[in-house]
Formats: C-alpha cells, structure tokens, sequence
C-alpha cells in the first residue's frame, strides 16, 4: 500500500483519503517512474526490440499514471470543489505533455518498428498481430513520421487542446449551477407533476429558502428540475424563463464558451494539418467503421434524406394541433413550447402520458430487474457489497465481506460474477444530481484486469454515473421511461468492460473505434421495450402490480411518436459536429452561433424565435480533446447496428441464454481485438441491414 492514496493499486480505493494536496505529489511521483520506464525502453538496442520488452513494456509503463490520473478525474466529474479543480487543472499540462510525448518519441518508434519489422513480429498472430499493428497505426496517426519541429509543435498542441477543454468544461458546470429560479406563487406550478413540485420544494429548503407558511420552489438546470417544466408546465412564463437560461449556458460571460470552442477548433485543425489530413474530421474516422468525414456526413445526409418527409409533416401537424386547441391560424411554435405542445399532442393522440409510466419505474426495481435480466440472458449474477462514505468501517454482510469505501453515501459498489462463481470485475453506482457533479449519464472504468496465459484472469472495475429523478421525502426514486433506458444503456457500456477478455488491456472492453462503442450500451436499451424485459422490474412501487396492459399497448403505441423529430435532432448533432470538423475556417470569425445554426437549421423543428445550437454547451465535442468530436455520428451507426443486432435476439428469444453467450463470445468479450466489422459478421452471420432502424422507428418506406 502506498503512502499517497493516488498511488496505492488497490481493488477497492481509499476514497476519503484522496485529497486534493496529495494530488500533485502522487501524479509527479507517476510521471516520474513513467518517463523512466519509457527511458528504459528507448534504451534498448533496436535490434533486442521484442513484442514483450517493447509493446508490452510499453503498456504497462503508464499503468500506475494512468489509475492515479483517472481517481483525479473521475473525482473532478462527481466531486467538484475549488481545491481539487485547482490541483487537477495544476497537473493537467505535465499530463497532458506526456502523453503527447510518448508516440513522438523517436527513439520509442525506432524501437516499435524494430519490432514490427522482425521475423518475429511478422509471425504474430490474433490479438498479438492486432496489438502490434494497432500501436503501430497510433504512433503513426499521432505523428511519429514528422520532422522534429512538427513534432514539437504537435506536443505543445496537444497540452493547449487539454487545458482549452477543460476550461469549456468547467464553464459549462459553472453556468449550469450559477442558476436558479425561485417560485412562491403556486399558481405559477399548474400543469407540473407532483413529483417535480416536490422535488422543487425539498431543493429549495436545502436551501434554507422558505417556510410552511410561505413555501418557495427552486428549480435548476440540471435535468430532472428542467425537463418537467419544459414538457407540462402551464405558465408559459415560467418555460420561457427556464429555456432561456438553459440556451445561455457557455454563451454569457463569465462563462462563456464562445472563443473556447474557435480555439479549440483551430487547434483540431491545426493537428490535422500537422498530420497530413484536409480536416479533423478525416483524422479522427480514418481507423473509424465510417473511414473518413465525407463518409460519415453521408451516412448521416442518407439518414436524413429518409426522415425528411416525415420530419416536415411532424412539425406541421404540431402546429396545427396547437392551433385547433386555441382556436388561432397555425404558426411556428415557439422555441419553449416545442416539448409541451408534443406532450399534449401525444396524450391526445395515444392516450398516453410519460408519466403514467413514473410510479411503475421505482429505481431499486429497475436496477434489480436489470441485473436479474443479464442473469437470464449473460448468466451472469451481480451482488451489492456493504459501502460506507468516509473513514473506511468494519462493517460486514452477512456473508463477511467489509465494506466498501464510496465517495458518496448515495453511491453503491456491487461484485459481478460469471454462471460458475467467477469474479469477472466489480462497479460502482452514482445515480442522482449534486451542484459539484457534471451533468449527464456516463460509465467509465478505473482497472482493467490481467488475463495471461497460466494465470487467473484478475477482475475489472469500473463505473456507471448519473442525474436521474432523485428520490423525495415520502416516495422512492421514480424514473421516467427514458431514464430507465439510460440506465440500461450506461449498463451495457459496463458490460462490455467487465466482461473483456482480451490479453491485451489497451485492447479490452470500450477501448475500441467510437462507431463501434454504442453497439453494447445501445442493444441493452432494447429488453426496456419488451414487454419480458418490464415484467422483470417495472412495479408499481406501492401495491406491486406490473404494467397493465392497456398501458403497455397505449406505451408501444406512441413509442415511435414524432419519431422523424427524435432522428433529427440527434441528426442535427451529428452534421453540425461533423461540419464544424471539415469547414473548420469557416466558424473560426464572425458570430458562431448564427454560423453553426444555419448549418443544422434544416433538421431542426422550425420555431419563432429560432432555437439555438448547442455549439456553446456540448460537452460531447469540446469538453475533451477529441472525445466525441466528429464522432457524434456515431450513436446514429451504432443504432443501426444495434437495431439488427437486437433482431436475431427476437428471432431466437429475447432471454435466450444461447443467443446471450454468442453476444459474450463475439462482441462483449472481444473489446478490439479484432475488425468491429468481422465482430458483427460473427455474431449476424452478414454485414449490417441499415433498414433494420428505419423499421424499427416506423421510417421504412
């Protein structure tokens, strides 16, 4: 065990000692004996260059950084404060740097191409020949060939994308939590389901903000506080309010986002140039399923082609029922009346409320009915470990296990375990909103275990974090159906890291191409449509009942409601990502917003005042250096490829253990030892039928 709590390898973390002054020391500390492991490394003579004292070497020179670095910023994301953002961003450019540094190394590339150019390098074979030819292409793609001074500048590129990243971030955390709006009239609240009424006033009593007498209701930005207004509040007003500063959030100062994003664009640019490529976009998808931005901006032009038509008349059909309603000549609707005018719509048309399905969809039914899910269809089980907040105690299950040591009381830690009692890895779960944690659902891991030839495969560790609806003073946690789905989705991420059986770590679970990544997490969504897949969990969370099935029919019904609206917006996402990463010059003077609308304003819902982009406040593209930057595409390819994957598990049963166990073998174990496009062969038996999504959201035609 380390002194520094960064530094100790330790399964289960010592989170309560993680403090923030002990950042700097632990991570100069990993830099250190990093930088000397790389050193020993390019040392060797090129001609004793072998795939284990190299490749191998390579990969495990930056393990102890990379789990210290990883405790830092995963703290960051789920436990802000000024302390730790201070240390965190201190670092930060040396991490940055070497990171940079290692591909640039030409006495390291020297060494990587000895290697490949050996007898023996030309002889491996299977994950070996992936591995080997994989670092080759990352040297390559991060600018091993270039002449020393483009390397230079690449190294000192790479540190100006993190901190300018960064920075987008913290702003748009920052911004998000400087806002609240206090209600104390409520007649202002007609039209909002108790639940958000509830939730609003217990935030505003943690507050220290009313009385009995006279009550006050605080409402956020964050999504379970903003999303009810947007979609039943009465007083158009108070949307209005609400929708205005959600759309202000990283375009008003001190937060403002607006030179960050041209900065960091012109710094993409700038790398791609360095590298050989016309655009960042080309860069990014070359080892991409889409191969090359003009192939992804087709994919995503084809998408739309087909959803046009039913876009159009979706957005006019709107408009005309909120005409007849009010009994006026129809007109655009304005930008916060789009998702209650919809709501209204829907209810009408279906008999269907999204929150009818609330009281069934109680948060510890769901989390148990998906891991009693995964057991029928991964023969897989999943057990919850005691945890405590704080000074690590001696508590004890039933069984004897201590408990676990979590960064917040509300976080849990469960262990899962394969049909015959193996540990195959164990995760931790932090589900509802706090102001120090980013908003979104994500899952991210912290170990990758080892798996050798003669040895026991050691297990994972990983993550699921998000802001679903919190629980209130008299009522459990009850989700909507689409935080079910996420929830689902965020699990499937998991999976695929936990489940990795690839001898090679930097080759295991989620470390694979972007268009390939949503596959895993996407397809889980899916048993939360079927009628199977809700018996298992969806309760009501007073008397028990399941769904009635007027209900459920009344559900399916208006599942592919303004179905072409749903693709479009994620459509509109996509272009403009993709724009801005191949017209990059073009957005770099003038006003951005106006630039980057009239890029997307085609796919999106026409209204009077125009929405607005979300250039300023899309974490996906700017709150990392690449992340999903001219990737956004992505989760529309992976929907295609989950939409057919998902039929053969209808064609053989949605439980079926076998049709589970190829999905293991050919996908959820292999992370990227292999072509994402023979993985899918494998499991399908032929490539992709991308009219298996248009079907699927009722487009095909």
């Amino acid at each position: 065990m380390s002194a520094n709590p960064f530094l100790d390898p330790a399964f289960e973390i010592r989170w309560s000692q993680l403090a923030p002054e002990l950042v700097g020391p632990a991570i100069e500390a990993a830099l250190s004996k990093a930088q000397a492991a790389l050193d020993a490394i390019a040392a060797r003579a090129p001609a004793a260059a072998s795939y284990e004292n190299t490749l191998l070497a390579l990969e495990r020179a930056t393990e102890e950084l990379s789990f210290a670095w990883g405790k830092v910023t995963h703290l960051q994301a789920v436990a802000d404060s000024p302390p730790l953002r201070a240390a965190h961003n201190a670092m930060l450019p040396a991490v940055s740097a070497f990171y940079a540094r290692i591909p640039l190394n030409a006495a390291l590339w020297a060494r990587v191409k000895a290697v490949a150019d050996s007898a023996a390098g030309r002889a491996l074979a299977g994950v070996n020949r992936r591995f080997l030819e994989e670092t080759v292409a990352d040297f390559r793609t991060a600018g091993a060939d270039l002449p020393a001074d483009k390397r230079a500048r690449l190294e000192a590129l790479q540190g100006e994308l993190a901190e300018a990243t960064q920075k987008y971030s913290e702003n748009v955390l920052d911004a998000t939590n400087a806002w609240q709006l206090l209600v104390n009239d409520a007649a202002r609240l007609r039209g909002l389901p108790a639940h958000a009424i509830a939730a609003a006033r217990a935030g505003a009593e943690k507050k220290g903000l009313g009385t009995a007498e006279q009550p006050v209701w605080r409402f956020t930005l964050h999504a379970p506080s903003q999303e009810p207004v947007m979609t039943y509040a009465e007083d158009e007003s108070l949307r209005r309010e609400v929708w205005a500063a959600a759309v202000a959030v990283g375009a008003e100062a001190p937060h403002d986002n607006t030179e960050l994003v041209k900065r960091i664009l012109a710094l993409r640019a700038e790398k791609a140039a360095l590298l050989g490529k016309p655009h960042f976009a080309d860069l990014v998808t070359e080892r991409r399923m889409a191969k090359s931005g003009a192939q992804a901006l087709a994919f995503v032009g084809e998408l739309q082609g087909r959803a046009r038509e039913a876009f159009a008349r979706e957005c006019r059909e709107l408009e005309e029922f909120k005409a007849r309603e009010l009994g006026q000549p129809a007109g655009r609707l304005k930008a916060w009346e789009v998702a209650y005018w919809s709501e209204k719509l829907r209810k009408a048309r279906h008999d269907f409320d999204e929150e009818s399905l609330r009281p069934y969809f109680p948060m510890e039914r769901v989390i148990a009915g998906m891991f009693e899910l995964v057991g029928k269809i991964f023969g897989l089980s999943v057990i919850e470990r005691p945890t405590t907040a704080g000074q690590v105690a001696d508590l004890a299950s039933h069984s004897g296990s201590a408990a676990v040591e979590v960064w917040h009381p509300e976080v849990k830690f469960y262990e899962l375990r394969d049909a015959g009692g193996r540990h195959l890895g164990s995760f931790y779960t932090d589900w509802h909103p706090r102001e120090p944690k980013r908003g979104g659902a994500w899952m991210n891991y912290l170990i990758t275990g080892e798996r050798r030839q003669g040895v026991p495969r050691t297990p994972h560790l990983g993550l699921m974090c998000g802001n679903m609806t919190p629980p209130s003073a008299d009522k459990p946690a009850l989700l909507t159906h689409r935080e079910v789905e996420t929830i689902f989705h965020e699990f499937g991420h998991l999976l695929h890291h936990l489940l990795g059986e690839v001898e090679v770590k930097s080759l295991n679970g989620v470390n694979v191409v972007c268009d390939w990544v949503e596959l895993p997490s996407q397809i889980m969504e899916n048993w939360t449509w079927e009628r199977a897949g809700l018996d298992l969990f969806a309760r009501h969370h007073q008397t028990g009942a399941p769904i009635p099935d007027e209900l459920f029919a009344r559900m399916v019904a208006a599942k592919n409601f303004r179905a072409a609206c749903a693709m479009m917006r994620q459509l509109q996402f996509g272009k403009m990502d993709l724009v801005l990463h191949t017209r990059t010059p073009e957005f770099l003077d003038g006003d951005l917003e106006a630039k980057a609308r009239a890029t997307v304003a085609e796919c999106m819902i026409p209204t009077e005042p125009p929405a607005r982009s979300m250039v300023k406040r899309f974490g996906h593209l700017f709150s990392d250096p690449v992340g999903y930057a001219a990737g956004y595409y992505s989760y529309k390819w992976a929907e295609v490829l989950d939409a057919d994957a998902f039929t053969r598990f209808q064609r053989e049963g949605i439980f079926n253990a076998a049709t589970g166990a190829a999905f293991v073998a050919d996908i959820l174990s292999r992370g990227n030892a292999e072509d994402p496009a023979e993985l899918f062969r494998r499991f399908m038996g032929r490539d992709p039928d991308p009219g298996a999504l248009l079907r699927r959201c009722g487009l095909a035609g």
